[in-house]
């Protein structure tokens, strides 16, 4: 099988958090890997999986406005089976739906491929910032911290989406198919289990690839 090649939207945000997180993770999981950096989506067609991470989701969306990016290719991408893991703004940018409790339904442009409803800043401001032990059975027995950082929830989601995990009776998150989405950060919980399971995906998915490649 041939080296894993991550993808990490790095516009803005948590990048060098989540490649720390994968760096390891591809260590524990005893799997070679490169990490790559877009800046745009040349190259997208080579990765075995994408992270969107945490940061500021109106300014990651205008910044994808503005580089111009080939959102049409990327959601193709996904909906094709490419692995993804959207982190609080990651959240925000895949979801169908945006509202803020304030504004009401916001106009900010995103990929609208999670069939869910976010709530943007739904756990308070940056000031109100927390961590939290969350029961996440697919993770198994052992609780995972859950850091909260202006956190999105969501506050719907349609039949093909799981609900991985709960907090305050609010989902914080989710899986569809070949993405996951929190609305927490587990790039800062010194706890890899998230990232080794988006790269257990990620395995799945190249070797889909090498087999229908020898099929040709």
């Amino acid at each position: 099988m041939n080296s894993l090649k991550i993808g990490i939207l790095g516009l803005q945000g948590d990048i060098e958090e989540n490649s720390s997180a994968i760096k390891e993770s591809l260590r524990e999981l005893g799997t070679e890997g490169q990490i790559v950096q877009l800046k745009n989506i040349t190259g997208v067609e080579e990765l075995h999986g994408l992270v969107i991470p945490g940061g500021e989701s109106t300014v990651i969306g205008l910044l994808l406005s503005l580089h111009k990016i080939n959102l049409e290719l990327l959601v193709k991408k996904i909906n094709e089976g490419l692995p993804v893991l959207g982190t609080c703004a990651g959240l925000i940018l895949l979801a169908n739906k945006v509202h803020d409790r304030t504004l009401g339904e916001t106009k900010q442009q995103t990929l609208q491929i999670l069939d869910a409803t976010v709530e943007r800043n739904a756990f308070g401001r940056q000031r109100d910032s927390f961590e939290a032990e969350l029961e996440i059975p697919i993770l198994g027995k052992e609780q995972f911290k859950g850091v909260f950082i202006r956190g999105p929830a969501i506050t719907n989601v349609g039949n093909n989406v799981q609900i991985l995990a709960k907090f305050r009776n609010q989902v914080v998150a989710v899986r569809q198919n070949n993405i996951i989405a929190t609305s927490f950060h587990p790039e800062l919980a010194s706890d890899n289990r998230f990232h080794e399971t988006f790269l257990n995906m990620c395995l799945k998915y190249c070797k889909s690839k090498e087999t229908s490649h020898d099929d040709l």
